[in-house]
């Protein structure tokens, strides 16, 4: 054939005989100054073996090239807080995707340290980290002494598991009256002093002479337990491994293997020569770790730490009763977290406002407990680790530890689709927000709405009830499937072992919050005192339902309804037969309502169905009453035309609506998204002209707000400021001291809540809702109030400096990821200054009160002798502890409701 001639088109060179190919071409055009005709020559006069190559190239560039699959991404653990290898072992066993940075959104986080609560605020709610705001109350030593002796003075014989302790300095003259007590006895006992921080057994020292503790450092002594039980001569302690996956509701889970610890030099009981040897009387690794005669075991049974499984079979060929012991043990741990229960619900539900009750906790925490067992099989509680060490130094670590972080990870039911679920749910709550109806005056409505209202309250109550009870039931099923070598202690299987716990909480709750404890306790007794299964909260529904039916059918008395005379006939519609689309997407529906959790859009859309027709014992079927009210109907006039319609046929009807159907699905999709996009962003903007409206007012209400001095008036309150700030130099360490030392936390946060209630109430008023917690601008609130009450009050403290930047709390804002606008950056800028002022008034309400007590003691004093001196008025600068209770007392009775005049 000849050739075909030399052509610009690509076609033309494609079909020459000559091996002119796209690739030819493309390698002699990446020359500078390459023309056509060059091109074309160089393409024909290439070698063969380049030809060769060129014509597979030219085969895979001409085949239409793969889409690349999106890789799906997994769920992200972040475990840069940790330096433990064994987290990250198994969080790939469980097929985690670890991230390589600190990356804030993972599902996972894991960290050795301290977590703040502004991070525990900022967190999803499909997100999960270990640590709990407030656990310090028990995982430190002096708090969690503090609290122990605090209960113990109204449950001494429920919480005797603790050795008796005295907190240094505050406690030491109760020590020294204790000991001189023995010795005026003849008794004589050995104390163990301890940092009230300190960690792996640095700093502890034993005492036979009380009076040669040190009293002005801050330590904790104890009584030391000197008849232990002995493992083959030696002293040890238990390691118990607790898991706490939520506090609100407290639920408590034990592992069943642990660490059984040794002291590496036989025991002999204590005595002035041996009272220095920590190898005998400690039993913590990190110290005995240190001895020559430490001994790394090759199995659980053998060496210097054994696994608790072998020290039940220890006990067992002992005959020691084991199940009498665990028991107790048990009962410890609930009990011991029974008493930071109010600290933690408390920090948490500060850091998670708006959060529904009953919902998945973003916090869950691994506790390591050490325990000490006597002669008499008594356990006696040490201390709690706040976060246990993961080394594994040893087989058994690995073992035992790699174990127990595998059955966490399960326990917590982390799943990808968590964070889609989370999407649609914040969606549908802003709407549920946006779309609320407000409230209107009872004045203005009548008996019947005044019923329905009643009526539909009861409904949404019995409602939130049964999402809850179905809530707590999928948890509990859950729990029992996957728990492992984990067990449940709390809430207990046993109803009068769980009837008791409930008891001692809700006394718990008396003591620390007492002013809070009636309706804390009324909510325990409905979370953890449930009586109501299912069905009965099914059928009271039902009953709502009926009546408020009732209610639209009779106005009641002899008020007729108004609207025009119902015909004594109508047709009845027939609802054709579901179509094969239909029917699966209904199946779909009921799929993903079982596999839904209480709350999401899909069980949203169950519980807004009409009742079933399924009769159950002792429940109204509203469904057969009207078919039989219908059917009456058209029993009543044969000759209405009704009968002629019910017998025609349906199938046009029917293929009229699957035709409708099916061209609506053309067109249905992207009009309803287009629908709904334009509508989201026609209430965006809104929503936010209106909120910046209302942070304008709110602002300025803020503005007004002032800070009173119980018994004066605002300008002698500002005169009493002014004079602080002035002699700031001399009033500065008297209030750090009042502040960061003299008050505890529950009292130190009762001042800042002087504050937040009153801004509580200013929003309520001009937003006009009664619950507040789900509002934007109050959770920036929260966030504020929780710094200023970070590191123990040293938030609010650092707030008097001008030079300290680290703890201010305006870097809660610059590390977060949230925008706030100007007014609202004021808004919490003015709560800060009303936080430092209250802090202030409150300082000089104390010395105040301090110096008139003891004028009055002096006086008195001075009148009986018959002489009388007037006092110095410097003595007006000394500061007494804070009654809370009284200036609490004081300020309701002076500002009984919240304006912006008064706070």
């Amino acid at each position: 054939m000849p050739g075909v001639k030399p052509s610009a088109s690509l076609t033309s060179l494609m079909m020459d005989k000559q091996d002119v190919t796209l690739t030819s071409l493309t390698q002699y055009a990446r020359r500078p100054g390459a023309t056509q005709s060059s091109l074309l020559q160089g393409a024909r006069q290439a070698p063969p073996d380049e030809k060769r190559n060129v014509d597979n190239e030219d085969k895979k560039a001409v085949q239409a090239p793969k889409k690349k699959r999106k890789k799906k991404h997994g769920i992200t653990a972040n475990l840069s807080g940790t330096r433990y290898e064994v987290i990250r072992i198994v969080c790939e066993k469980c097929k985690f995707d670890i991230c390589k940075e600190d990356d804030p959104n993972s599902y996972l986080i894991w960290s050795d340290s301290f977590v703040s609560a502004d991070r525990i605020t900022e967190m999803k709610p499909f997100q999960r980290i270990n640590h709990f705001p407030g656990m310090v109350e028990v995982t430190r030593k002096d708090c969690l002494a503090r609290n122990m002796m605090k209960v113990q003075r109204h449950h001494a014989d429920e919480f005797n598991f603790v050795p008796k302790t005295w907190i240094l300095p505050a406690d030491h003259s109760m020590l020294l009256n204790y000991a001189k007590d023995l010795k005026a006895k003849k008794k004589y006992r050995t104390f163990i002093v301890k940092p009230s921080n300190g960690a792996q057994g640095h700093g502890i020292q034993l005492y036979k002479n009380a009076e040669k503790i040190p009293p002005s450092e801050h330590f904790i002594v104890q009584e030391y337990i000197d008849k232990p039980l002995l493992l083959e001569g030696y002293k040890f302690d238990l390691r118990i491994y607790v898991l706490v996956t939520s506090c609100d509701p407290l639920r408590i889970f034990i592992f069943n293997d642990g660490l059984v610890r040794m002291s590496t030099d036989k025991y002999i009981n204590p005595s002035d020569g041996n009272l220095s040897n920590l190898y005998m009387h400690l039993t913590n690794y990190s110290v005995n770790k240190h001895n020559e005669y430490y001994q790394k075991g090759d199995s659980v049974d053998t060496g210097s730490k054994r696994s608790i499984r072998y020290f039940n079979d220890y006990l067992r060929k002992n005959d020691y009763d084991i199940v009498l012991l665990w028991r107790r043990i048990y009962d410890m741990v609930v009990k011991t977290l029974l008493v930071a229960h109010p600290h933690l619900l408390h920090a948490y539900r500060m850091c998670r406002p708006g959060a529904p009750a009953g919902s998945d906790s973003v916090c869950f925490e691994v506790l390591g407990f050490d325990v000490l067992i006597d002669r008499k099989l008594n356990p006696w509680l040490l201390e709690i680790n706040r976060s246990p060490s993961f080394g594994t130094d040893e087989k058994i670590d690995f073992d035992i530890k790699s174990a127990l972080i595998e059955d966490t990870i399960r326990l917590l039911n982390i799943k990808l689709s968590d964070k889609r679920r989370n999407y649609f749910a914040q969606k549908a709550e802003a709407q549920k927000r946006l779309f609320r109806t407000t409230k209107r005056n009872e004045a203005d409505m009548t008996e019947l709405e005044k019923k329905k209202q009643s009526i539909e309250k009861r409904r949404e109550e019995l409602k939130e009830h049964l999402a809850r009870v179905r809530k707590a039931t999928a948890r509990e099923d859950f729990e029992n499937r996957n728990a492992g070598r984990f067990r449940r202690i709390f809430p207990s299987e046993d109803k009068l072992k769980q009837q008791k716990y409930v008891n001692i909480m809700s006394s718990i709750f008396g003591i620390v919050m007492s002013g809070r404890a009636p309706a804390m306790q009324k909510e325990i007794q409905k979370v953890y005192n449930n009586q109501w299964r299912e069905e009965d909260i099914l059928d009271m529904i039902a009953e709502c339902e009926a009546d408020d039916k009732d209610g639209k059918l009779t106005s009641g008395g002899s008020k007729i309804p108004r609207g025009p005379k119902p015909l004594s006939s109508m047709p009845i519609s027939v609802r054709s037969p579901p179509t094969e689309d239909e029917f699966d997407e209904e199946e779909e529906e009921e799929e993903a309502e079982y596999t839904s959790p209480p709350g999401s859009p899909n069980m949203n859309r169950r519980e807004s169905r009409p009742p079933s027709t399924k009769s159950r014992p002792g429940s109204l079927r509203p469904d057969s009453r009207v078919s039989n009210d219908a059917s009456s109907l058209c029993n009543s006039r044969p000759n209405s035309g009704v009968s002629s319609m019910r017998s025609r046929p349906v199938s046009n009807m029917s293929a009229l609506n699957s035709r409708s159907k099916s061209l609506s699905r053309l067109h249905g999709k992207q009009s309803v998204l287009q629908r709904s996009i334009i509508d989201d962003n026609f209430l965006i903007t809104v929503v936010k002209e209106r909120e910046d409206e209302l942070t304008k007012k709110t602002l300025l209400a803020l503005s007004d707000m002032r800070i009173k001095f119980p018994g004066k008036t605002d300008q002698e309150a500002e005169l009493i400021l002014d004079t602080l700030h002035e002699n700031w130099k001399f009033h500065k360490p008297r209030i750090a001291s009042y502040w960061l030392v003299k008050l505890d936390s529950i009292k130190r946060r009762k001042v800042i809540d002087i504050v937040r209630s009153n801004v509580r109430a200013v929003l309520q008023r001009i937003w006009r809702i009664s619950d507040v917690d789900n509002l934007r601008l109050y959770r920036i609130f929260t966030r504020v109030f929780n710094r200023l009450l970070w590191s123990h009050g040293q938030g609010l403290w650092n707030c008097f400096s001008t030079t300290s930047q680290n703890g201010s709390w305006e870097t809660i804002f610059s590390k977060s990821s949230e925008n706030i606008c100007e007014n609202e950056f004021n808004c919490c800028r003015r709560i800060v200054q009303l936080c430092r002022d209250c802090l202030l008034i409150v300082y000089q309400f104390a010395a105040e009160a301090k110096s008139s007590s003891q004028q009055n003691s002096e006086n008195s004093e001075l009148s009986s002798a018959g002489t009388l001196s007037s006092r110095d008025k410097s003595s007006s600068t000394l500061v007494a502890p804070l009654n809370t209770q009284t200036m609490s007392q004081r300020y309701s009775k002076l500002y009984p409701r919240a304006d912006t005049t008064a706070t």
